[in-house]
């Protein structure tokens, strides 16, 4: 007689209290399910694999254990959260991530009460999870704050800050360290899993309360070298008195893939009143996918790709991604350049500086995610007659603005930005998005920002910022393919503050800045079409501006648009403020900034988020034609197409 097929565990769990309702044992199947769903997702839509799947059985475990959503899961970074998605009421949506209207890369508080903190930058996990415990704690609710934070994320000194505070929380706060690297853990095994449950376990903890207790009613000096004897005793046997100094109940390390030795001792600090606790559990990125295991980078971010096979689909061959343009020119300058260094945060490859560390990686620096100690590092090599270079992404310089602000342009030290992810990113969405540079770094005295149009332009901006020496310089360059010009042998140093006309009209002036070079070019052609003669201008400068040349052009044009990835406040509120304060506009001239909108724009194909934005060929055409049949006013204005 036939058996009839059992239905897969993970088709009766929608959400964790499903989940809750499994016996204990049958947890290792879910969990495979679990994984070879994720496996198969992501295969057809692309995005973060590896991290993924080596919390499959952590996220089991812990939505097993806890009281989510009334426990508080918060996911550091929120790039491993795909199993998580699919076990709380996404699964049906999991083939729609990352693309336009689908599900986020990231955990987003709007998607789900199972994401209570929206995260995509790294090291923000704790602090969250502690504010969560706290607001329960002084609501006298029972709820617990929960981090996940990867090893990679520890290197940021914000986990510290908020570990350094955790105390108010008490037993409401657990932090999850997933160590996936084997960079903090001696070998796990029984030995250690046998005694990460005995120090998590109710019996030794009441032996311990009832020790102290004991201890307490001796002198101050006993009682002081009894407690940091047993501390360093139990540091010595498992590891953790860094993490036990900063007022942590450290429990590890444990085999993150072996649900037998996670739930009892999740179990036994969900049921303590120890804290606040930290659970040291190692893992293995990639886990139970060979493809993604074998590989060097675990498969970290992928494109979509063959489950069967683990390859990936290939794009069709073009020109040079920005950051390899950047990080081969580097390479090359610093070839007879000895002050040259380049300095990175965690994201070598991203940035182009793995090229130039494969040549000169005596002068290649990563700083792991620290971008404010790699400003202020690059800010002490500038100071000694080194000429560094902070190749750091749009949306993580953010993070380092006060450093860029009090270490660096205070004191006019020549630190050259190398600014990656310029513009809007795609499927990483606003997180990401390289929204916000142009204004925050042209607002600064002793700055100068640049922003490439092509790969050509890119790389003798580089060469450009190599040989500046008198103060901080800022050169932006979007994700992704150059559009096909051809990089010079010889580089060229551009003039500092000067633009350049691409081509030459008499009616429209259409001031570029950066990446939105060809849709200018495009609107041109269509304007010319329609009888309307045309001015491009590469203004390649948000800071210095051009005046010279804006002063030329709306001298003689009727209509000037400015046009920038980036947010209000850059290039055209410079251009505005620039024909304002010298009369340029009491004659009817009438000027146009485009822009990013003000509004987060979500995930989509970056040409949909451009259209979204307004600052594609046909926006930039309409701009012009409404700026053309407005005849009421000054003429000036600030508008959206």
């Amino acid at each position: 007689m036939t058996e009839k097929p059992t239905t897969p565990l993970l088709d009766t769990v929608t959400i964790p209290e499903d989940l809750r309702k499994l016996e204990q044992k049958d947890l290792r199947q879910l969990a495979d399910e679990l994984r070879t769903e994720m496996i198969d997702a992501v295969g057809s839509t692309g995005g973060h694999l590896g991290s993924g799947l080596g919390v499959v059985e952590l996220t089991v475990a812990l939505h097993y254990v806890f009281n989510t959503p009334d426990d508080r899961l918060i996911w550091d970074v929120g790039h491993q959260a795909y199993p998580h998605k699919i076990l709380t009421g996404r699964r049906d949506r999991i083939r729609t991530l990352r693309q336009g209207g689908g599900l986020s890369g990231f955990t987003k508080r709007s998607e789900s009460e199972y994401d209570p903190f929206g995260a995509a930058h790294s090291s923000t996990s704790i602090s969250a999870a502690l504010g969560f415990a706290v607001a329960n704690k002084l609501n006298d609710k029972p709820g617990r704050g929960i981090a996940v934070i990867g090893d990679g994320a520890m290197s940021a000194g914000m986990a510290y800050e908020a570990m350094n505070n955790a105390e108010q929380a008490g037993n409401r706060l657990v932090v999850i360290l997933n160590d996936n690297d084997m960079s903090i853990a001696p070998p796990v095994g029984g030995l250690s899993a046998y005694l990460a449950r005995m120090v998590s376990s109710s019996e030794y903890l009441g032996l311990r309360s009832l020790a102290s207790r004991f201890a307490k009613k001796l002198s101050r000096r006993v009682h002081s070298t009894l407690d940091k004897a047993e501390e360093y005793t139990r540091g010595m046997v498992t590891g953790g008195t860094l993490f036990e100094e900063l007022g942590f109940y450290y429990v590890g390390p444990i085999d993150g893939h072996n649900l037998d030795h996670l739930i009892p001792v999740l179990e036994n600090v969900r049921d303590s009143d120890q804290g606040p606790v930290l659970i040291h559990v190692v893992t293995t990125k990639g886990k139970g996918y060979g493809p993604a295991e074998d590989s060097a980078d675990k498969y970290h971010g992928v494109p979509k790709f063959n489950v069967v096979t683990g390859e990936k689909a290939k794009g069709k061959p073009g020109p040079p991604a920005y950051q390899n343009v950047f990080g081969d020119t580097l390479a090359k300058l610093a070839e007879t350049d000895k002050r040259i260094c380049a300095i990175t945060a965690a994201m070598p490859s991203g940035t182009g500086v793995d090229r130039f560390a494969k040549a000169h990686p005596e002068r290649s620096f990563d700083v792991g995610i620290a971008e404010q100690h790699g400003v202020t590092f690059a800010a002490g090599l500038a100071a000694q007659g080194m000429r560094p270079f902070a190749a750091i992404y749009s949306t993580f310089l953010q993070r380092a603005y006060d450093q860029v602000v009090h270490d660096v342009a205070i004191q006019n030290l020549p630190v050259r930005f190398a600014i990656d992810r310029a513009g809007l990113v795609g499927a990483d969405g606003a997180t990401h998005a390289g929204s916000f540079d142009i204004t925050y770094l042209a607002t600064l005295p002793n700055m100068v920002v640049m922003a490439a149009a092509d790969e050509a332009e890119l790389a003798n901006m580089t060469y450009t910022a190599a040989e500046y020496d008198d103060g901080p310089i800022a050169l932006r360059y979007p994700r992704g393919s150059g559009v096909g010009v051809p990089i010079p042998d010889t580089l060229e140093k551009l003039e500092i503050g000067k633009g350049r006309i691409v081509r030459e009209g008499s009616k429209i002036a259409i001031l570029s800045l950066g990446a939105r070079l060809e849709e200018a070019k495009k609107a041109a052609d269509a304007l010319e079409a329609k009888g309307l003669s045309t001015t491009v201008a590469d203004m390649r400068f948000a800071k210095p501006l051009d005046e010279d040349l804006i002063a030329k052009l709306m001298r003689s044009h009727e209509v000037v648009v400015t046009v920038e990835e980036g947010a209000i406040g850059g290039l055209g509120a410079h251009v505005l403020t620039f024909a304002s304060d010298t009369g340029l506009t009491d004659h009817g001239l009438k000027v146009r900034t485009l822009r990013l909108p003000d509004t987060f724009i979500d995930q989509d194909a970056p040409e949909k988020q451009y259209d979204e934005a307004g600052l594609n060929a046909p926006q930039i055409v309409d701009c012009v034609l409404k700026a053309l049949r407005h005849n009421s006013g000054t003429g000036v204005e600030e508008a959206r197409a």
